[in-house]
């Protein structure tokens, strides 16, 4: 986990670490595994609206709320037939931007019992808004990898000392 070197950096880290990790993560397992009842309408004390969507062959803006419910319903929907049970986080990364943004890194292998269904590395970019943190962004691919550093390393570098010229 990485935060930015500002004043209340590591207060944002824990903050978007726990409602990520302990109020998101959780009850999207617990409403897609039926161990609590609710329609895919929570999701959006989550994920914001609009919010953008990427994933290999697909980039879209979901502009309305149907829109984005519609799309965990189809996640909800591919999972569950599979008999979802949990999700086992193998690997994140957190990375804070300021007080008000934030990106969350994770993989994920969504499981029934003791088999895998699928496994994705997620990326969400997050915001504090009036109504607390919410994801505006969410790009995944599916991977067998286990690092996110094998799915997406980090290049350091690559562009140093290729800005505008020096005035003469």
């Amino acid at each position: 986990m990485v935060a930015a070197n500002h004043a209340g950096a590591e207060d944002t880290l824990g903050e978007v670490t726990r409602w990520f990790f302990g109020d998101y993560l959780s009850r999207w397992v617990s409403v897609v595994n039926g161990t609590r009842r609710e329609g895919p309408e929570f999701i959006l004390d989550y994920w914001g609206c609009p919010m953008h969507f990427g994933s290999p062959g697909v980039s879209r803006w979901l502009a309305e709320p149907r829109d984005v419910t519609g799309l965990l319903a189809q996640t909800q929907a591919r999972v569950r037939e599979a008999r979802f049970t949990h999700t086992a986080v193998l690997d994140s990364r957190v990375t804070v931007f300021h007080p008000g943004g934030a990106v969350i890194e994770v993989i994920w292998s969504r499981r029934a019992a003791g088999t895998e269904i699928e496994r994705w590395a997620v990326h969400f970019q997050t915001i504090r808004n009036s109504d607390g943190w919410r994801v505006i962004g969410i790009q995944e691919i599916g991977t067998s990898a286990q690092s996110l550093d094998d799915v997406w390393p980090v290049h350091r570098g690559q562009h140093r000392d290729r800005g505008s010229p020096a005035p003469p």
